[in-house]
C-alpha cells in the first residue's frame, strides 16, 4: 500500500506543477470546509461509503458474471445476445462509475486495502489505474479546464478549449461528436493504454511520469487477463464474428456512457475555461472548480444511482475523498454556501437540458 501511494506521489511531482491557485484568500473554502466537517460530525457519518454502496456493488459485480456467462456459455438468439450485450456495456460503465471511481479515490471504504483492491476492478475492464491515477486524480481534479493541464479535455479531432487550435474539420464535430464518443472506450483500452506505456507521457507535451517496474508488469498481466477474458474465450465459445461484433456493441455503449457523463459535467454553458496567465489563476481552488463544473438531473434517482453520483459533479471535484453517498446531503450545504459568498452555482435540473447545453458548446468551439 505505501509502496504504491509513494510512486504515485513521485510521478506526481513530475508533472506540470506550473499553475498555482491562489493560496491567501481562501475564505469560501475555509467557509465551505467548516460546513462540510460539521455536517459529518453532527450526523455521525463517516466520509467514505456504507451499506448502500456494498450492495450495490455487489448486484454490479454479480450483474457483470451473470452477463458474461450468459454471452459466453449460453446459446442465445441474436436478438437477445445484442440487447445482452447493450446491458453488458453498460453495466462496465456502472461498474467503473460506481465501485472502481470511488475506490480509486479511496472514498469507497474506510479500509484502505480494500480500496485499492477495487480500484483495480478497472484493470479487469481493460484500463489501467496507475495511468488513471495521474490523469484523472492528479491532472484533472486539479487543473479542471485548463488547457495543457487537464488531459481529459484533449479530445482528438475535438476542439473543446477556446486555446486549442481550430481546424477545419472542427467545423464538423457536432456531427461526428457521437462516434468519437462511442468509440472513446475501446480506443482507451487497446491504443491509448499503450501510447501512455511506450510514450511515458500522459499528453503529447507534458513531462515523463515515473513508471515503478511493479506497475508495468501489472500493466501486461492485466491487460493479458483482459484480452484472455473479453476476446480468447469468447472466440472459443462463439467464434469470431459474434465476439467482435459483442465487443464492438458493449464497447459503444460503455464509451457513450463514460463520455458524455464526463462531458456534461465540464463542457457545458456557464463552465469557464480559463486562459491562464503567468502560470496563475486569480481564485482559490475550491472557487475554480465551482466555475469549472456543472451538476445534472441531481433530483433523479436512478440516474443517480447508476451513475455514481457523478451527476452531482460539484460535490464531487469538490470533495473528492468523500464518497457519493453523501452528495446529495452535499449539495445543499455547497449551494448554501456559493448563495452567501455569490458564486455561480452550475446545475442542469435535466439530463437533456445538460446534453443540449453540451451540443451548444461543441458548435460555438467549432468556429
Amino acid at each position: 500500500m505505501e509502496f504504491k501511494h509513494k510512486h504515485i506521489s513521485r510521478a506526481k511531482n513530475h508533472m506540470s506543477q506550473s499553475v498555482k491557485f491562489d493560496n491567501v484568500n481562501t475564505l469560501f473554502s475555509k467557509a465551505l470546509k467548516q460546513k462540510i466537517n460539521h455536517y459529518f460530525i453532527h450526523s455521525a457519518k463517516q466520509k467514505t461509503g456504507n451499506r448502500r454502496i456494498y450492495l450495490k456493488a455487489s448486484i454490479l459485480l454479480t450483474s457483470f458474471i451473470l452477463l458474461y456467462i450468459l454471452l459466453v456459455f449460453v446459446p442465445l438468439h441474436w436478438s437477445v445476445a445484442i440487447l445482452l450485450c447493450a446491458i453488458f456495456g453498460a453495466n462496465l460503465a456502472a461498474i467503473g462509475f460506481n465501485i472502481m471511481h470511488d475506490a480509486g479515490h479511496n472514498s469507497f471504504s474506510d479500509n484502505k486495502r480494500l480500496n485499492t483492491v477495487l480500484s483495480y476492478s478497472l484493470n479487469l475492464l481493460g484500463g489501467n489505474i496507475y495511468f488513471w491515477k495521474l490523469k484523472h486524480n492528479i491532472a484533472h481534479h486539479t487543473y479542471t479546464n485548463i488547457d495543457g493541464e487537464d488531459h481529459d479535455i484533449e479530445v482528438k479531432f475535438m476542439r473543446i478549449h477556446h486555446d486549442q487550435k481550430l481546424k477545419k474539420h472542427h467545423r464538423y464535430q457536432r456531427f461526428y461528436f457521437p462516434l468519437l464518443y462511442g468509440i472513446s472506450y475501446l480506443a482507451w483500452i487497446f491504443y491509448q493504454d499503450y501510447e501512455k506505456y511506450f510514450r511515458g507521457r500522459m499528453g503529447n507535451d507534458t513531462e515523463r511520469f515515473h513508471f515503478p517496474v511493479r506497475e508495468r508488469i501489472i500493466f501486461w498481466v492485466s491487460k493479458l487477463i483482459h484480452f484472455t477474458l473479453f476476446v480468447v474465450v469468447p472466440v472459443i465459445f462463439v467464434g469470431w464474428l459474434p465476439t467482435l461484433l459483442g465487443l464492438l456493441i458493449a464497447g459503444v455503449v460503455c464509451g457513450m456512457s463514460l463520455a458524455t457523463v464526463f462531458q456534461l459535467a465540464h463542457v457545458v454553458s456557464g463552465t469557464e475555461f480559463k486562459t491562464i496567465e503567468a502560470s496563475r489563476v486569480d481564485e482559490e481552488w475550491m472557487i475554480h472548480q465551482i466555475q469549472s463544473t456543472a451538476n445534472f438531473a441531481t433530483k433523479s434517482k436512478v440516474l443517480t444511482w447508476l451513475l455514481g453520483g457523478l451527476n452531482f459533479q460539484v460535490e464531487h471535484h469538490l470533495f473528492p475523498k468523500i464518497s457519493h453517498v453523501h452528495y446529495p446531503a452535499l449539495n445543499r450545504i455547497v449551494k448554501q454556501t456559493c448563495k452567501e459568498y455569490k458564486l455561480q452555482y452550475n446545475e442542469f435540473k435535466t439530463f437533456w437540458a445538460a446534453f443540449r447545453s453540451h451540443i451548444g458548446v461543441i458548435h460555438s468551439m467549432s468556429r
